[in-house]
């Protein structure tokens, strides 16, 4: 695949170095390999999750709730959405994407510190016992974003494994992380879902092509580098299927690091918003990229603090 952007050419080398497990854009052909790390980390009883959820969640990648946030929290939050999306000046930020070919307002990184009120939603205590439990240990943001998809013109995120960028691009050494996706609107199956292919976590799909240098500022309108081709998706989908956890606002996705998954445009008048954070283990912390390149920025990947969310 190619992208419309010139990139300076990648310095990454040319092979995978001798500590990663999961070797990424180095080879010519794509290789779908078993996953070499535990799906749950935790136990039953040491969380809210039954012994029942963790077997959902070892099989399929992914655990949905409805109602799990309250409606008066739901309202707090989606009004804050509302603010930082009707700030100009926000558009201008490092954190900030804009839609391609608009300015419309695709995502936001690093809420939970530019926002006090999303910041209380990164320590909901409801979140952050069920990734406690699943990661079997002490957890801290990793990346937080929001996701707007306004009606009619919001655009498809490819089908990707967010496990095979951070660790290529920002270090992450095991399969250690859960996503958490809080739907502030509903979620249906019209206005671009979330995708799963349930159980394509217990495969690691390496991508072919070199990163090319600060890759993130086109990555995160447009991912060409990192994604599977056509015929591993259609092995994938042919094994696992694909299915989308829709709900109303209030209702929580919680996906494994290694699921692939992606939504498509939406052409409806209905919009989506979501929040996402992404828990990660306090015994996960980022190494030095895998692909030879620097670090991206903090925004996207945390680097410095990995204060346990409560203890903050």
């Amino acid at each position: 695949m190619s992208t419309s952007n010139p990139m300076k050419a990648t310095s990454s080398p040319r092979h995978p170095r001798a500590d990663d497990r999961y070797p990424s854009r180095f080879g010519r052909d794509i290789l779908i390999t078993p996953r070499l790390d535990p799906v749950v980390w935790g136990e039953p009883g040491r969380g809210p999750l039954s012994e029942s959820q963790l077997n959902d969640y070892i099989d399929h990648g992914y655990l949905h709730f409805d109602d799990l946030i309250s409606p008066e929290e739901v309202q707090t939050y989606l009004d804050e959405l509302q603010r930082l999306r009707a700030d100009e000046a926000i558009k201008d930020a490092d954190e900030a994407v804009i839609e391609p070919g608009s300015r419309e307002l695709r995502s936001l990184f690093a809420v939970h510190r530019s926002s006090p009120v999303l910041k209380r939603l990164a320590h909901h205590p409801k979140l952050v016992a069920i990734a406690r439990q699943l990661l079997g240990s002490e957890v801290y943001i990793h990346q937080s974003r929001v996701n707007y998809k306004g009606g009619f013109r919001g655009k498809e995120f490819y089908w990707h494994s967010d496990f095979e960028t951070w660790h290529v691009e920002d270090g992450i050494p095991a399969m250690r992380m859960v996503s958490c996706s809080i739907a502030l609107t509903a979620n249906t199956p019209y206005n671009g879902p979330l995708m799963i292919m349930p159980g394509s976590h217990h495969r690691y799909v390496s991508c072919v092509g070199a990163t090319p240098e600060n890759h993130y500022k086109i990555s995160l309108q447009q991912q060409d580098i990192g994604v599977p081709d056509d015929e591993s998706l259609t092995q994938l989908v042919e094994e696992y299927g694909i299915t989308a956890p829709t709900g109303l606002a209030g209702s929580v996705t919680f996906f494994e690091c290694n699921v692939m998954h992606g939504s498509n445009s939406n052409i409806t008048p209905l919009p989506r918003s979501n929040v996402f954070m992404v828990f990660n283990s306090i015994d996960n912390t980022p190494v030095e990229p895998f692909c030879g390149l620097p670090p991206r920025p903090d925004f996207i990947a945390e680097r410095e603090d990995f204060t346990p969310v409560g203890q903050s």
